[in-house]
């Protein structure tokens, strides 16, 4: 596996409105949405995409289900790690189940256009290998 670099990093909320309090109202982010409860910025120096993720997004997402299943530790944050393009996601992916690490699903393609893999690290933190095109651009 070869990562490029931390594609983003989100934290993940069961109240997106206090979070965002903390991260737009105190901090003074420039997070925005696209008409959902989803804030993102790019535009912050250090990290290429920041987020705040509603729980219910991200157990869309990993589980197909807007329930965060009770058999797995509620996640914190989500860090996601480019790699070159997206059949090295695939190939991540496989890697990672060689070593013994069970995905929560495999490399697919998301409507937004990038390409994930995730798992729960074992510190419940939703860990994804992606290819995100829109990521790619000279620092």
């Amino acid at each position: 596996m070869n990562v490029k670099f931390v594609a983003s990093v989100a934290v993940i909320t069961a109240d997106p409105h206090a979070s965002l309090k903390l991260y737009v109202d105190a901090l003074g982010l420039p997070l925005e949405s696209q008409g959902d409860d989803y804030y993102h910025s790019e535009k912050i120096e250090g990290t290429k995409h920041f987020g705040v993720w509603p729980l219910t997004q991200a157990a869309q997402a990993c589980f197909g289900r807007p329930e965060w299943p009770t058999e797995h530790p509620l996640p914190q944050a989500s860090i996601e790690f480019e790699v070159v393009d997206a059949e090295a996601v695939a190939s991540a992916a496989k890697e990672l189940q060689n070593q013994g690490y069970s995905l929560l699903h495999e490399a697919r393609l998301e409507p937004w256009g990038q390409t994930v893999a995730r798992l729960l690290s074992p510190e419940g933190l939703i860990i994804g290998v992606s290819f995100a095109p829109s990521l790619h651009y000279e620092i």
